[in-house]
This record gives structure tokens, C-alpha cells and sequence, in this order.
């Protein structure tokens, strides 16, 4: 999956981009953690087959498709990789938001739509569980989504050093002089 800065050239990139990399990685990784977590809480519900049980399930299977496609597009630096990962990490985010509005304040009402076959107070615990990840994958979702927008910028400020193009900005602040003539009125020449 190529999961790590070793294919791009320490010399093109700045210490904080490198962080910044790493950091997204590793919240990923937490993502699919706790994604992987609530699957498996989930499933020990003992649930009979029902659409809710089936849609959260699938929930926080996007999510696990979501982190990875985060770890893709960072690796990568592919533009499709980096719309997949946001329009799903934004989804994700505001269904496990919901999800965990939903499973701590109608805890009962949210298991017998389950259609669990454990016993109730096991299920709410359980369930409860399974919020508290829900809760630490919303916030985690919209710490991800920062950090790409962040690893877009540096890529962008720095030039595109996935090899695509090795002209890049040579200043975010300040045109340069050959360029000024293309600027508005205050920097022409």
C-alpha cells in the first residue's frame, strides 16, 4: 500500500510537512482501530438480521474504507484518492456523530431496533461502548479531514513532489518579478 515517506526525497519536503504526514498516518490508523472495534461490538450484540444492525455495520465499514483511502491519498498524493478520502471521512463523520447522539440518548430504543438477542443491560453496555468509539471516531474523522487539507497545502506550496511537476510556488507570500505583470493593479509594472 506504500504507507510510508520513504519513495519521497526528504530534501523536498519541510519538517512540518513530514510531521504533518506522519500524524494523518497515524490517526488513520487509529481510525481503522476503532472502526475495526465497533464492527467487532457490534457483531457481539448477537444481532438478529435487521436493516438498523445491517446499516451500522456498513457505517463503520466505510469508515475502515475511508481511513484507508486516507492512507492511499497521503502515500500517493493522487487527486482521486484525495476526493475519495474527503467525501468519505465527511459522511463517516457526520453518521457516527449521529450514531453516537442517537445511542446515548435512546439507548433502549436503539437496541430493540438492533434486534439483539442479549440480554438489555448487557446490550446498552455494549452499546454504550460502541458510542464512546463512535464519539472518538467523530472527532478523529474531523481531525483527519484538517490534516489532509494541511498535507494539500504543503503540497501545493511546495510544488507537486509526487513527480509530477517540479516547477511548484517559489513563495506563497510574494509574486515573483517576471510574474507581475500578470498580477491586478498594485503589482503591475
Amino acid at each position: 500500500m506504500g504507507l510510508s515517506l520513504d519513495t519521497i526525497p526528504q530534501s523536498t519536503i519541510t519538517q512540518s510537512h513530514y510531521h504533518t504526514h506522519k500524524i494523518f498516518l497515524f490517526s488513520n490508523y487509529i481510525l481503522l482501530c476503532a472502526a475495526s472495534s465497533c464492527i467487532f461490538l457490534t457483531l457481539a450484540l448477537r444481532l438478529d438480521p435487521s436493516l438498523c444492525g445491517v446499516f451500522l455495520i456498513l457505517l463503520h465499514v466505510l469508515t475502515v474504507v475511508g481511513a484507508l483511502s486516507g492512507c492511499t491519498a497521503a502515500s500517493s498524493g493522487s487527486n482521486r484518492w484525495y476526493a475519495a478520502h474527503m467525501v468519505a471521512t465527511v459522511l463517516t463523520a457526520i453518521f457516527q456523530g449521529s450514531v453516537s447522539v442517537l445511542i446515548f440518548t435512546r439507548t433502549s430504543d436503539f437496541l430493540g431496533s438492533l434486534k439483539s438477542y442479549v440480554r438489555e443491560e448487557d446490550g446498552a453496555v455494549i452499546l454504550k461502548l460502541a458510542g464512546g468509539l463512535c464519539v472518538v471516531i467523530f472527532c478523529l474523522e474531523w481531525v483527519a479531514l484538517t490534516l489532509a487539507f494541511f498535507l494539500k497545502y504543503y503540497a501545493y506550496v511546495e510544488g507537486d513532489v509526487s513527480g509530477g511537476s517540479s516547477a511548484g510556488m517559489r513563495s506563497a507570500k510574494v509574486p515573483q518579478e517576471e510574474n507581475l505583470k500578470d498580477w491586478p493593479w498594485p503589482f503591475q509594472v
